[in-house]
């Protein structure tokens, strides 16, 4: 094959795929250029999932009107000058790929006036063809236009994820630059809807409300520390608050966010012991070095970055959490580690509160506390229906067992013909419950009683939880859940479903977007049985709450009918079998180990 130059046209286009991925990429890079031109107020438009328009608006020191051009020009930037400016980089900009990658693949618009300048000036970009700009009456700042999004590579089109997943990626980009850069006022809208409006106050904390919430914005902990050059400042979540995955744990390096599997490591590891195994703290925690001391310009997203003293600074992270965290969790008395280690049999163990770590926001049932106003437990086992349609697998079954009792209010232990079984009581009971709960689905045609609140529960959910939520809740009310739009992110619920009586509403509606998966076309049975696992998740009886001698015998029995007795619905093991005879070799009673 014959070897040539690409046309520039193509060069360009290529180029763009590096940076360009998607329209919260072209958000992105507008957004830092903004920062960098130090705005104090940054607007950002965005239309059909930013396809059709995305259009960013600051304030800033604008450019001037004879290097408009220029700045659409390939490696045009004012932020190098030499190679060694790369190993001191103070900017989040200085590759000066963003607005010519960004007008090669879209017809964009830039106006721009310097604040000492009469008049501003427009230039016209279109698939990377620019014209001769002109003067225009502007404002002090920059406003790019961009319109048409990949009009001229519609392959790049196909490969994009749903609107509600693009926009979704916008708004946490928006709010993540909010987080870092307190001290500018962004306003962010989509789809002609407001979607984070900042004060520019520099509280972060106003900033956390609108990613997470306003109630887990209150309990997140403040994390600071200084070692030397580096200063480690942001917030974590105290071990009450979890997600099932690491994506809430964000790094910000010298104001830029950034990705590193090494850090969120450290932070996790702060929080040895404190945590169920498979659940994550959320943090947000902001990294200040020399900037001789990190390198930026290892990924074409500027996403990842190498510290010149990377164990020191993991070590001073993981530090810094820790002392947060040893601040803020009180030390148990032995009284209560006492009590919460003693056995149950028959009759529960332990006065008052201490050895009972029911969890209020779901409601669940004590023995002096029912939780539904007929006056049965929440856990009420003997209501199960029988389960059919399902073939039995083999080998899945359990014997009868006997109940011998509770250990730390987490574990039940019972005899079998075979052996010992350990049974994980709130594994077991998110079985029951959503075995439970596929039988009354299939019975029910589909359709799951409900059970009418006696007052609706007001829920208010962060944007992008209350458009996620929105998009379900034809599934949700198949689900037995009455849930209707009150405002803008507020939520009515004035019906669960009957089986869960028990369940806090206002936590139901939480954890079902908490962390719902970016299926984009998934089929509606499967929405459906995730949900289903997930409220029963929650809704089951937790590690440490004491159960009555009839509770755990109600368990066993429950499990022991159930088609899939031997994990949860997310495939964690309900119970450990300790043979008899591993317990004689263990007791040298058959041969030697």
């Amino acid at each position: 094959m014959t070897i040539k130059i690409l046309p520039d046209e193509v060069a360009s286009q290529i180029a763009a795929g590096e940076v360009i991925e998607r329209p919260a990429s072209v958000v992105k890079e507008l957004l830092e250029n903004a920062i960098d031109a130090q705005a104090s107020y940054i607007s950002v438009t965005v239309e059909d999932a930013g396809k059709r328009l995305i259009e960013v608006a600051d304030d800033g020191y604008g450019i001037a009107s004879g290097e408009l051009e220029l700045s659409v020009r390939r490696h045009a930037t004012s932020k190098l000058t030499s190679a060694d400016d790369l190993f001191r980089i103070a900017t989040l900009g200085f590759r000066g790929e963003a607005l010519a990658s960004i007008g090669s693949i879209s017809r964009t618009s830039i106006t721009s006036r310097r604040r000492d300048d009469d008049l501003g000036t427009r230039l016209q970009v279109d698939g990377g063809i620019s014209n001769a700009s002109q003067p225009i009456g502007a404002p002090a700042g920059t406003v790019v236009h961009v319109e048409d999004l990949f009009y001229n590579v519609p392959a790049r089109l196909k490969f994009l994820k749903s609107d509600r997943t693009e926009r979704r990626h916008i708004q946490t980009l928006v709010t993540r630059y909010a987080l870092a850069y307190p001290r500018v006022r962004f306003q962010l809208r989509m789809e002609g809807r407001g979607a984070l409006q900042t004060s520019g106050n520099g509280e972060r904390r106003e900033v956390l409300a609108a990613l997470y919430g306003a109630d887990i914005a209150r309990q997140m902990i403040a994390v600071l520390a200084q070692a030397d050059s580096i200063s480690i400042t942001g917030f974590t979540s105290p071990p009450s608050v979890t997600r099932s995955n690491r994506s809430e744990i964000l790094f910000f390096v010298n104001g830029r966010p950034v990705h590193d599997i090494a850090l969120t490591t450290a932070l996790v590891r702060a929080y040895h012991t404190m945590l169920m195994v498979g659940r994550y703290p959320q943090a947000v925690i902001f990294i200040s070095v020399p900037p001789e001391n990190v390198d930026v310009n290892v990924h074409p997203t500027k996403a990842e970055v190498r510290f010149r003293q990377r164990d020191e600074i993991f070590r001073i992270v993981g530090n810094a959490v820790h002392a947060a965290l040893q601040a803020h969790t009180p030390v148990p008395e032995i009284d209560q580690l006492s009590e919460r280690m003693r056995w149950s049999s028959g009759t529960p163990f332990g006065v008052g509160s201490a050895s009972r770590s029911n969890d209020p926001a779901w409601g669940m049932a004590t023995e002096d506390r029912p939780a539904t106003q007929d006056g049965r437990s929440t856990l009420d086992f003997n209501q199960s229906p029988a389960v059919s349609g399902q073939a039995p697998l083999p080998d899945v079954h359990v014997p009868l067992l006997r109940l011998i009792g509770q250990v730390a209010a987490t574990y039940l232990i019972a005899e079998g013909p075979d052996g010992l079984y350990l049974i994980d009581q709130h594994a077991a009971h998110e079985r029951v419950l959503f075995e439970r709960f596929m039988a009354l689905r299939q019975a029910q045609s589909g359709a799951i009683p409900s059970q009418t609140l006696l007052e609706p529960a007001t829920v208010e959910l962060p944007y992008a939880a209350a458009n996620l939520l929105e998009e379900q809740l034809p599934v949700l009310a198949k689900l037995g859940f009455d849930v209707e739009p009150f405002g803008r992110e507020s939520f009515l619920v004035r019906a669960i479903p009957a089986i869960l009586g028990g369940l806090n509403p206002a936590a139901a509606l939480r954890v079902l977007v908490e962390d719902f998966e970016e299926d984009e076309s998934p089929l509606a049975q499967e929405i459906e049985a995730k949900l289903i696992a997930r409220v029963c998740k929650r809704a089951a009886v937790k590690g440490g709450q004491t159960l009555s001698h009839q509770e755990q015998v109600a368990l066993l029995r429950d499990l022991e009918s159930s088609q899939s007795p031997r994990t949860c619905p997310h495939g964690r093991p309900t119970m450990i079998h300790l043979s008899v005879d591993a317990l004689e070799r263990q007791f040298g009673r058959r041969g030697a180990r």
